[in-house]
């Protein structure tokens, strides 16, 4: 197996397998692939947890089919394009070294690599899509190839040291390092800050992938340029969330 990245802002990976080697995605990842690649989709690739695990990722609002790139008789290539600007990020993952990524984040990996989901959390409704907040943990063994979107910036963290971050930008962790949302202290600055009601708090050992361009706020700059009725859509349905957020942090639902 050969892989390379190509361009800049918008990457796509691109892997050479030889006859028989393969590698998996979760659906819909696919960008191109030549003839002799075999497509073949399932409810779940690389042992990520079985009947039970599928049950999770449903119920997490996750993709429950996996399919696996195969490549058949002949070498072939098979390639996946990032979906926002951003960087592809390949990572190597042993037993006892695990990695939690944001839950759009995981590209495709090879077949002994599981991906399961490893934290969800209510944030609030309409907060993230309307599923709260959830990290998938890359486990097993082998190649996991992630995306993120935006700058990545890699922070080294030490035992103890601890980083507060808005939870859109987080991207990738070890699971070493200690998470654990919590909302930002003060009702003046949940409602006026403006950076939001939730933090997440990374506590070190361990190594940490941020990324500069949370999807949310991507969202949040097209919508101005939404046409009236739909921006008014859009402004009422954000109002509720923070409003759902707010009153859902007050009565401890959310801690």
């Amino acid at each position: 197996m050969q892989t390379r990245i190509q361009g800049t802002t918008m990457p796509v990976l691109d892997i050479q397998l030889d006859p028989n080697e393969s590698v998996f995605s979760e659906s819909g990842e696919l960008s191109w692939m030549s003839a002799s690649i075999q497509m073949t989709t399932h409810t779940q690739m690389g042992g990520g947890g079985g009947l039970f695990g599928v049950l999770k990722r449903a119920v997490a609002g996750g993709s429950i089919f996996m399919t696996e790139y195969r490549a058949i008789q002949y070498p072939g290539e098979v390639s996946f394009a990032t979906k926002v600007p951003g960087h592809i990020v390949p990572v190597q993952v042993n037993p006892g070294q695990e990695l939690m990524i944001h839950r759009h984040g995981f590209l495709c990996a090879t077949p002994q690599v599981t991906l399961t989901i490893g934290f969800q959390q209510s944030l609030g409704a309409g907060i993230f899509g309307g599923d709260g907040f959830i990290l998938q943990r890359v486990g097993g063994m082998g190649t996991a190839w992630i995306e993120l979107s935006g700058e990545l910036i890699q922070k080294n963290l030490q035992p103890g040291e601890v980083w507060r971050v808005h939870p859109g930008h987080v991207g990738a962790f070890q699971a070493s390092v200690g998470f654990q949302i919590t909302t930002v202290p003060g009702i003046k600055n949940m409602i006026f800050g403006g950076d939001g009601i939730f933090l997440a708090v990374l506590t070190g050992p361990g190594t940490v992938w941020l990324q500069t361009l949370p999807i949310s706020r991507l969202a949040h700059q097209i919508e101005h340029y939404l046409p009236r009725e739909r921006r008014e859509v859009a402004a009422s349905g954000a109002g509720g969330a923070l409003l759902g957020g707010i009153v859902g942090s007050m009565l401890g639902g959310d801690n």
